[in-house]
């Protein structure tokens, strides 16, 4: 379609639906747009309907996955733009046959019309191949400082997964002689059951009894793996966490997960962002705040601070009859935007809090009594001084 719709559009559902909900919504519209419904239609209604069809599809394969789900309800669109193996969304290679027989039971599957969408196949033309196993992802997760978070960094985890079978090269046998196609299925790891349904002739998979749905028998598995072709190592990987990440984001490090059995693909490494407290900056999205308490003489001569920032301390002045309660805008001091997406930098709030003594002794209690009529102690609200006070009497 000439411009991407939002999902939830597509879907015709808003964002606080339930899982079920977005599940009826795709299942109404699949048998909608299905091609073989608009198999006697124009050329015109049958692309229109692979179309739609392709459109929907896409909008339940991310609406459907939590994580997929938050990172669209976060980011949108640019949720697939945070490259350098973060985040993203791949629409290319998912089984449309997967998300079919999730919404409308095992083994279902429209035949006849054999269609193709570039990236994901359906109906009958998924025959024939001999089955693909993707490897499981595996979620770890990270701890980040706020300087870290800063300016972005790697982080090594370590973690246990599926690897080849060095000895037999994660074919489950040392000998090609050693694994025949499944005559059963002829290869394809499914036997087929032809059906009449209300839209016409319509094909059920189910997988095949005698080969698990691998397409092929190993008569002499490997002894390393036990035919499984894979072994479990414990490895280290290098993770590249962008600048601004918050806490329960999650960074994808595509094909980092389990490896898939008899050569299929690699699952992912999702790795989950923990952020560590800091000991004096308190984090809101990109924005940071710090409190500073100073004493009455510093707030009535003025005087100068320094504030701790992420890339180190920063020279602060105060100037004379700074009040409690006063809040200086450091700009540009906070955190960035994540992959550029937002409004750029944040800032760094320091707001400052006056200590009053609670005892003095009898000289500071006479020398304070001398002045507690002068005018320069007497409250004189001027404008600025209001316009704060009132401010602070609205928390209230």
């Amino acid at each position: 379609m000439a411009q991407k719709r939002d999902y939830y559009e597509v879907l015709g559902v808003t964002k606080s639906a339930s899982a079920e909900e977005i599940k009826s919504a795709y299942r109404k519209l699949a048998l909608k747009w299905h091609p073989d419904r608009w198999v006697n239609g124009t050329d015109a209604e049958k692309k229109t309907a692979e179309e739609h069809f392709k459109e929907a599809a896409e909008a339940y394969s991310v609406l459907s996955d939590p994580d997929k789900k938050a990172r669209y309800d976060q980011f949108g669109f640019a949720g697939d733009q945070m490259g350098g193996g973060a985040g993203g969304f791949d629409f290319g290679g998912f089984d449309l046959n997967d998300i079919l027989r999730n919404v409308f039971g095992g083994g279902f599957n429209f035949g006849g019309g054999g269609f193709d969408f570039g990236g994901f196949s359906g109906g009958s033309g998924s025959q024939g191949q001999q089955r693909a196993y993707r490897g499981r992802d595996i979620r770890t997760s990270v701890k980040l400082t706020l300087e870290e978070i800063a300016s972005g960094c790697e982080k090594e985890v370590t973690i246990e997964r599926n690897r080849p079978c060095p000895d037999c090269q994660g074919k489950g046998a040392k000998n090609a002689s050693d694994i025949k196609t499944c005559p059963t299925c002829h290869g394809s790891g499914q036997t087929q059951r032809v059906v009449n349904s209300l839209f016409g002739r319509a094909v059920s998979y189910e997988t095949c009894p005698q080969c698990g749905g691998e397409g092929n028998i190993i008569s002499n598995p490997c002894r390393r793996c036990n035919g499984t072709g894979l072994e479990r190592r414990r490895e280290t990987v290098r993770v590249k966490i962008p600048a601004g990440v918050e806490e329960g984001m999650q960074v994808t490090v595509r094909g980092e997960g389990h490896s898939g059995m008899r050569g299929g693909s690699n699952g992912d490494l999702l790795v989950v962002i923990k952020e560590e407290i800091h000991p004096n900056l308190r984090r809101d999205g990109n924005n940071l705040f710090y409190t500073r308490i100073i004493s009455v003489m510093d707030a009535m001569l003025g005087c100068e601070i320094s504030v701790p920032c992420l890339d180190g301390s920063y020279k602060v002045k105060l100037e004379a009859g700074t009040q409690s309660g006063t809040v200086v805008k450091l700009r540009g001091k906070g955190l960035p935007a994540v992959q550029g997406y937002g409004r750029g930098t944040g800032d760094l709030y320091v707001k400052i809090l006056v200590w009053i003594p609670r005892k003095l002794s009898r000289s500071e209690k006479d020398m304070m009594e001398s002045l507690r009529n002068n005018s320069s102690f007497t409250p004189d609200l001027t404008r600025d001084d209001k316009a704060l006070f009132e401010k602070e009497k609205n928390i209230f």
